[in-house]
């Protein structure tokens, strides 16, 4: 009934109801976001609380990535079967649960369960794949631009609740640092569930830039199966792996290993943890600009052309950064070049997986790509705790996750669709 209302208040100003479905997905990815990426900074506090190692606690945020990374084919197989209000609901009413059950762990195996389990499958359940599939529903035009908007939220809710976080943990303690995003979750789950419809045909309208109502597809069989049968098809195609590896090459440089291990690693060289938190905010403020960009971008030249640039530079700012004076002055500029690329790269692979998988797959498609960014962030998770406790650095793990968004650079040239796509 609201949205219904709210459709006929829209359309008589000329506002299409798909702005509104965009701003709806923004709070959701933005909050489910925020609330989970304020977890690297926790890192420290819980580690002095506790007193258990790097590894075990880089571990439990690792298999939250591997989760989160998991569920996304399943994800969009759910947002089809079900639809969008009730996959998104269940998913952040999980993510506010794997939060409180952490507040009262005592247990490695409780943070396990909370931080990695619950929290995982949680924010699997939408992740990227729900932008992606508000997009190709509710857009026929600008499509690659409202991708640029979503991926934002979900980049830039990593990035930005974490200075507040960071002070409320060092203030307050980690327990309430949690809240603010919990709030927000809570916020956009009634919004969600108020406002939100999963076709533009429900409210009778055509997607934007189309002129006539197309009826959505019944969803029909299991979501598992749909989900496993769109990988059995995309598996054939080259397209798909070049895209899988260097999807994965783009988690393992981004949210496996900066959200989890920048803040304990400029903590290494003697910068304060709100300070180092701040760096990783403004990241996240130019992560906002750059997608947006990429988006926009993303519309009009080339993919892999894009991407050439895009991993290419990343890869250099990474390399690079161990060089840096480790103070909020000497990683500004860092942070305005990294954060400009920090997920830019996920309007062209959603545009080169749309390009050669087709409109109705492509959600499923990219889920199974998805799958690999967070493959590659749960490596670079563990993999960045394993070699602090080891060698007692990071820094091999950044020269590493440099030197592989060099060889996706190379890679992505392989990427070129056919003139029709693979999957109809």
């Amino acid at each position: 009934m609201l949205a219904s209302g709210l459709a006929s208040f829209l359309a008589r100003r000329g506002i299409h109801y798909g702005w509104v479905m965009v701003g709806l997905t923004f709070l959701v990815a933005l909050s489910s976001a925020g609330a989970m990426g304020i977890l690297g900074a926790l890192l420290l506090p819980v580690q002095r609380e506790f007193g258990w190692d790097t590894a075990s606690i880089s571990g439990a945020l690792a298999l939250r990535l591997l989760l989160f990374g998991l569920m996304a084919p399943f994800a969009a197989a759910l947002l089809q079967r079900y639809g969008l209000r009730r996959t998104v609901v269940a998913a952040l009413a999980l993510v506010i649960a794997g939060c409180l059950v952490s507040m009262t762990m005592t247990a490695p195996w409780q943070l396990w369960l909370s931080w990695g389990v619950m929290t995982g499958l949680g924010s699997g359940m939408t992740a990227l794949v729900l932008g992606a599939t508000v997009a190709n529903r509710w857009f026929a035009s600008r499509r690659g631009l409202v991708l640029g908007m979503l991926t934002a939220a979900n980049a830039t809710g990593q990035l930005v609740f974490l200075p507040l976080a960071a002070w409320l943990a060092q203030h307050e303690g980690w327990r309430v640092a949690l809240l603010p995003g919990l709030g927000a979750c809570v916020l956009a789950g009634v919004l969600f569930w108020l406002l939100a419809r999963d076709h533009p045909a429900d409210l009778g309208l055509p997607a934007y830039g189309e002129t006539a109502v197309t009826p959505p597809r019944a969803a029909v069989g299991n979501p598992v199966a749909n989900a496993f049968a769109a990988l059995a098809e995309a598996s054939r195609s080259r397209v798909f792996w070049i895209l899988f590896v260097t999807f994965a090459i783009c988690g393992l440089s981004t949210v496996g290993l900066m959200q989890t291990h920048f803040i304990p690693l400029c903590s290494d060289f003697g910068m304060a943890e709100v300070e180092a938190a701040s760096v990783l905010a403004m990241i996240g403020v130019f992560d906002f600009v750059g997608t947006i960009a990429s988006g926009w971008l993303s519309d009009r030249y080339d993919n892999r052309k894009l991407l050439f640039w895009y991993y290419g530079l990343r890869g250099l700012s990474l390399m690079l950064l161990p060089m840096s004076s480790f103070t909020l002055y000497g990683l500004s500029l860092f942070a305005v070049f990294y954060g400009l690329d920090w997920i830019a790269t996920v309007p062209p692979t959603v545009r080169l997986a749309g390009a050669a998988f087709g409109r109705d797959k492509a959600p499923l498609v990219f889920g199974w790509i998805f799958t690999a960014h967070q493959l590659g962030g749960a490596l670079a998770a563990i993999g960045g705790g394993v070699s602090r406790d080891a060698l007692a650095s990071y820094l091999p793990a950044f020269y590493l996750a440099g030197a592989a968004c060099l060889l996706a650079a190379v890679l992505i040239f392989w990427a070129r669709p056919s003139r029709r796509p693979a999957l109809a």
